[in-house]
């Protein structure tokens, strides 16, 4: 009998050769190279005096320029008010926009997916749908500036918490709609048919049997809304002014009348793209399968 722990070796015409998996190798250590390389920039200037980023280019600690961590304690110390609340003020604005996108997104998905709609004398139908509320992301966030900010001004949402987070859910759900839509078509019905027929309603059918097959579905959504929401520049502009500016609007106003700090600026982004980097890393197998599931099954 053959022994089963024995590995199986592939046929010699299946191998790849290896000057391909060198060039492979190759391409993935400089397309890494291009994508680490400005973060390895930002943390060297972060730890460089002033007179060492005028010099010039200096790329290696100790032997080009001495690191401090000078900038870091100025920005924990002196300035860790400001940017404690700027923070808190992204992740509020972020978290809250993240999380009425997936329970809206996930709804009107689910909707699309379970459901036949007719819409009036156009004939669309459910695809013609979906198609109208992903198209919504194809106009360009500027020329919704003006509406919003008189819009904001007569209800009082100016500089607000509340304010941030209807505009920046605004343009999460057709993203959260259409990615959702896809999922759940990939899902087999017969678990939820065969949970009607045990009695359970739709809404729980829905919330004990959809829910959790669609976890890295709902996971990728989250995660791509909550880093739009997050690095989001252009209303956070317009529609702040003091209480609620986050993260991006502080670093891009970090020019006093001493000049650019470069130094602060590049402290200052490393500690905003650091929760985005972390969430993205613990959860990048959720974001692969919640993206490609509803192509491969749909």
């Amino acid at each position: 009998m053959p022994n089963p722990k024995r590995k199986r070796l592939l046929p010699r015409s299946s191998r790849r050769p290896l000057w391909q998996s060198a060039m492979l190798y190759l391409i993935v250590i400089v397309w890494c190279f291009i994508v680490l390389f400005p973060f390895y920039w930002l943390i060297t200037t972060s730890l460089k005096r002033p007179i060492d980023v005028s010099r010039g280019p200096n790329y290696i600690p100790y032997v080009d320029f001495d690191p401090i961590p000078d900038h870091w304690q100025e920005m924990f110390g002196s300035q860790r008010e400001s940017t404690f609340r700027h923070f808190r003020n992204s992740l509020i604005a972020a978290a809250g926009s993240t999380l009425l996108s997936v329970i809206i997104g996930a709804m009107a998905g689910y909707g699309l997916s379970r459901f036949r709609y007719y819409w009036g004398r156009l004939g669309w139908d459910n695809d013609n749908i979906a198609f109208w509320i992903i198209s919504q992301r194809f106009l360009p966030p500027a020329i919704f500036i003006v509406p919003f900010v008189l819009l904001y001004n007569q209800f009082g949402l100016i500089d607000s918490y509340a304010g941030l987070i209807l505009a920046y859910t605004m343009f999460n759900i057709p993203f959260a709609v259409w990615i959702m839509r896809d999922f759940f078509n990939g899902l087999p019905i017969d678990l939820e048919e065969s949970a009607r027929v045990d009695g359970a309603t739709r809404w729980q059918a829905f919330y004990r049997i959809v829910l959790p097959l669609s976890a890295p579905g709902l996971v990728a959504v989250a995660i791509f809304s909550f880093i739009f929401a997050w690095n989001e520049y252009l209303f956070a502009l317009m529609l702040t002014n003091f209480n609620a500016i986050t993260m991006p609007v502080l670093i891009a106003g970090q020019n006093n009348t001493r000049g650019i700090e470069w130094w602060f600026i590049s402290a200052l982004t490393l500690t905003a793209v650091a929760p985005v980097i972390v969430i993205g890393l613990l959860l990048e197998r959720f974001i692969t399968r919640g993206l490609t599931a509803g192509a491969i099954k749909g």
